[in-house]
Formats: structure tokens, sequence, C-alpha cells
């Protein structure tokens, strides 16, 4: 499907919230683990864990087209990590703090924004390419 500049912008500005959170939670770790009552591991991991998404998503953004299938599964990842991120707070694993809680629902709620821009491009795509 042809990369429109809606999901261009989508995945741009997925690529550059999901950079500075990896920043931030690596670099970061031991004050935010402090101030959010996280576990410092955990913070450090999913900034670990989004520098080759990141590098993935930039990647999609710079391309002309974009396998269908390959965005479908930028939307499931997006949505499992909004998903798992609430699903955390109710594991028992975690006991943040009212901070941290904001955090992790914050963040969640910016990725599950990103699945669904990514979605309404697609299906903008979708129509654009049926008229044609």
């Amino acid at each position: 499907m042809n990369n429109t500049p809606f999901l261009r912008n989508a995945l741009l500005l997925d690529a550059a919230v999901s950079g500075t959170a990896a920043l931030l939670m690596i670099a970061g770790a031991p004050l935010l683990a402090q101030l959010l009552q996280l576990p410092e591991t955990l913070l450090v991991w999913a900034g670990i864990v989004l520098v080759p998404w990141v590098a993935l998503l930039f990647a999609l953004f710079r391309r002309p087209t974009i396998s269908r299938i390959l965005l479908i599964d930028v939307i499931g990842v997006n949505a499992l990590w909004a998903a798992a991120s609430i699903g955390l707070l109710f594991t028992g694993w975690v006991s943040p703090n009212m901070l941290g809680y904001a955090f992790v629902v914050a963040q969640a709620a910016a990725v599950a924004l990103f699945a669904e821009l990514q979605f309404i491009a697609m299906r903008r795509a979708d129509t654009v390419m049926s008229r044609q």
C-alpha cells in the first residue's frame, strides 16, 4: 500500500515519542524508579525494547510503500503493548505510586492512540486504492 502523508506522520510521531520514551527510561531509570515506584530493571528493559521498534518505525516512515501485513503487525504490537501495560498494573508484579500509575496509563493511552492513528491511515489508504 502507498505510504500516504497521514500514515507517514502517524509512523513518525510513534517513532519520535517511542524514541524519547526509550531515552528517558534507559538514561533516567534510577530517577524514574524512585519517582514512580516502578522497578528500575523494568524501565531500563522497556526502553531497550523500544530502540529496535523506533528503528523499524523510522524505516517504514521512509518507504514509499508498506506491506499491509507489516502495517497490521505494527498496529497489533502497539495494541498489545498498551494492553500489557494496563494489565501489568493488575498483576501485582509492580506496586507503583499514583504518579507511577499515571505514567503507565498515559504511555498506554499514547500507544493505543498511535495504533488507532495507524489503523485509520491504513483504512484511508485502502479506500484510495479501491477507488483507483
